[in-house]
């Protein structure tokens, strides 16, 4: 008999790392009829988008305007792709003028008991905190005055409330495209929405918009919630090497993805990260991959300068990975072949640090 109890090595694994969203709904006095029929129509549409497997619609039997709504999927990235689309947001309109509130929660399933055998997902994240990114393109020829505005603002204050905190942030710019990954103990939204109420903050934001290729307004709801569920880039993956030294350097690689091969990408990289966190003799001490549809975006904290380690730095450290990156990316005149090469393609895919920031007690 296999049991909850039973070690990981000797339970079979999950046949991929399946999704479980959970939106809690405060539906308005009145309006619950309204509710049912903008669902029983968005559901269908739903059952349709790739990736779906399944969903239910609950009620509380406590408070009847408190309703949840669950959805399963195959993985993270068919949900995200879809979620962060203009067709998600045109499909959910019918329930805007309904709903008081919402709050989505996104789960991986780490474990699924079915009779006697337990099945395994992918290994947790154990450190308590979350990691998500932000990014955005800004108009070519603002980059520099982009780069200013951003390191140079004062950092807000950590805590969040007794449960929320900033621990870091690292602000990375390539070309026109500026990626923001955050680090945070607790609640990541409670943690967004209190930087954006932040003074030093909104200035910033404010100094950038007339330099953004997509215009925003943070000031309208309807704006900031479009603008970040673009902006989103999710963490895919994460590793880390235990008794890492504390003197670190963090850089951050976009890869110029083929089109439709980002998950792809997302996989290898995540393979060729645990291979390498497997030997635990090299410079790699963590990393995070960061996904949505085509972006990908790797950050790496190394105990070594990246050009000396050009492989474990770009992520190939696989005799064969080389040559699936070469399918999956555009090399643009680039050959894997030689460490020189892919030093070279390693430049090609780094990003600027703008800033890296932590709590003084992280």
């Amino acid at each position: 008999m296999t049991t909850l109890t039973e070690p990981a090595s000797r339970r079979p694994a999950l046949a991929s790392s399946r999704l479980r969203v959970v939106l809690l709904c405060d539906i308005m006095d009145g309006a619950q009829q309204r509710f049912l029929d903008a669902y029983e129509q968005l559901r269908h549409q739903v059952a349709a988008v790739p990736g779906h497997v399944s969903d239910q619609l609950c009620q509380s039997i406590e408070d009847p305007s408190q309703w949840l709504i669950t959805s399963e999927w195959e993985s993270a990235q068919p949900f995200l792709a879809w979620v962060d689309s203009a067709a998600h947001r045109a499909m959910v309109k019918p329930l805007h003028g309904c709903v008081r509130d919402t709050r989505s929660l996104r789960f991986s399933i780490m474990r699924e008991t079915t009779g006697t055998e337990t099945f395994d997902g992918p290994a947790p994240v154990t450190d308590g905190i979350v990691r998500h990114a932000l990014t955005f393109t800004v108009k070519p020829g603002s980059e520099k005055a982009v780069a200013q505005i951003l390191a140079g603002y004062t950092s807000p204050a950590a805590r969040v409330d007794g449960h929320t905190r900033l621990c870091r942030t690292s602000l990375f710019m390539r070309g026109n495209r500026v990626v923001r990954a955050v680090e945070v103990s607790g609640d990541l939204g409670a943690a967004l929405r209190h930087v954006a109420m932040q003074p030093e903050v909104r200035s910033v934001e404010e100094a950038i918009n007339p330099h953004l290729e997509e215009a925003r307004d943070l000031g309208d709801p309807e704006s900031a919630r479009s603008f970040f569920m673009r902006a989103a880039l999710p963490s895919v993956h994460h590793l880390a090497r235990d008794g890492a030294p504390a003197e670190l350097s963090r850089h951050a690689l976009l890869y110029p993805v083929r089109m439709g091969c980002g998950a792809a990408l997302a996989g290898l990289l995540a393979r060729q990260d645990q291979l390498a966190m497997d030997e635990k003799s090299n410079a790699l001490a963590a990393s995070t991959i960061f996904q949505r549809e085509d972006t990908v975006v790797r950050l790496v904290d190394l105990t070594a300068p990246p050009e000396s380690v050009p492989r474990l730095a770009l992520g190939i450290v696989g005799p064969r990975a080389a040559g699936v990156l070469s399918r999956l990316v555009e090399l643009g005149g680039h050959e894997l072949r030689t460490d020189a090469a892919i030093g070279r393609f390693l430049g090609e895919c780094a990003m600027s640090l703008v800033t890296d920031r932590r709590a003084k007690d992280a």
